[in-house]
């Protein structure tokens, strides 16, 4: 079968691998459709954030359709469309989908079904690779208890996970309002139903958000994890606001005013991953009906994805690309 491998740090390649065989309590799973994640050239780089590997084939933002079931698995069938958590706790130790173990961008792959969750029809093919991400914005909303229609939020960082968090709150009834200063974000924002955005270069965008919000934001979500919006979020939420940091930054200091959180009387919470709410944002997607497809900007077979992952390193060509794999 055909498998994108990262062979070594910068060193991608599509191969031919061997078909795998599951165990009586695994399923075999035939991959549709991979996200490509900037935490996949993270992996490509050697940097990721826990010890790694190579070779290793990634993709943890995948849908997929079972096409063996082992003898001791209850709750699947062949036919079913899945998607899996990223997250894995095995008795040897934690895994990272698609880092620690091999990932989905091959045509078939191995997997225990307590991490699996299975798709609606509601829910295609297209946005079900887009269901990783959509939990962990998903999850920075929720963080704080969700919102409502007589809410506003300031996402700060137009990315995918920017993106999916504002359509999270869109979802959800709130007013939603995108900073980034990329124009295909925040054209995307508002094809998402974004009530308006902000280019954090032209002007003061503190001021932007408190104008448009009428003296700050209920919730504010960083998603950058950029100096510049990192040191902006404590002044986008207003008195007693709420601010989830999502954006990661790691290893990098510089200047923020801490007093602002004590004198604005702020919640301000991290958010890493979205432990816990997967079937509720399934669920949330089914029901809500959310169009997530302007996320997905473009999509490659298997066999291009040297130009997939050429294309994924710039910000004001693509958010969301996309490997087909069968």
């Amino acid at each position: 079968m055909k498998a994108l491998i990262f062979d070594e740090p910068n060193k991608p390649i599509v191969t031919q691998v061997q078909t795998p065989g599951i165990t009586d309590n695994e399923v075999l799973i035939q991959s549709r459709r991979v996200g490509i994640c900037h935490s996949d050239y993270e992996l490509l780089a050697g940097q990721y954030i826990i010890p790694i590997s190579y070779p290793v084939v990634p993709g943890h933002e995948w849908v997929g359709e079972v096409v063996e079931v082992g003898k001791n698995v209850d709750g699947f069938k062949p036919g079913d469309r899945v998607v899996g958590e990223c997250v894995i706790n095995t008795p040897e130790r934690i895994h990272h989908f698609g880092f620690s173990m091999d990932g989905a961008d091959r045509e078939f792959f191995a997997a225990r079904p307590e991490w699996l969750h299975k798709l609606p029809d509601a829910v295609d093919d297209a946005k079900g690779a887009l269901i990783e991400p959509f939990t962990c914005g998903y999850y920075a909303v929720l963080r704080h208890g969700g919102v409502c229609a007589a809410d506003t939020v300031v996402v700060s960082g137009g990315g995918t996970i920017g993106l999916v968090s504002a359509a999270a709150a869109i979802g959800m009834g709130a007013r939603v309002i995108v900073v980034d200063p990329v124009p295909l974000r925040r054209e995307i924002a508002m094809k998402l139903g974004a009530d308006g955005t902000i280019d954090p270069t032209d002007g003061d965008p503190i001021e932007a958000v408190q104008e448009m919000t009428k003296g700050g934001a209920d919730l504010v979500v960083e998603c950058a994890g950029h100096p510049a919006s990192l040191a902006n979020v404590f002044d986008y939420a207003r008195d007693d606001g709420d601010v989830s940091m999502v954006g990661i930054n790691i290893g990098q200091k510089f200047p923020v005013e801490l007093g602002k959180i004590q004198i604005k009387n702020l919640n301000v919470k991290g958010c890493i991953g979205s432990p816990g709410v997967w079937p509720a944002a399934i669920r949330f997607l089914e029901r809500t009906g959310l169009d997530l497809s302007p996320i997905q900007t473009h999509s490659y077979n298997i066999d291009d994805a040297m130009t997939a992952l050429e294309l994924g390193k710039s910000p004001d060509k693509a958010v969301k690309v996309t490997l087909e794999i069968s």
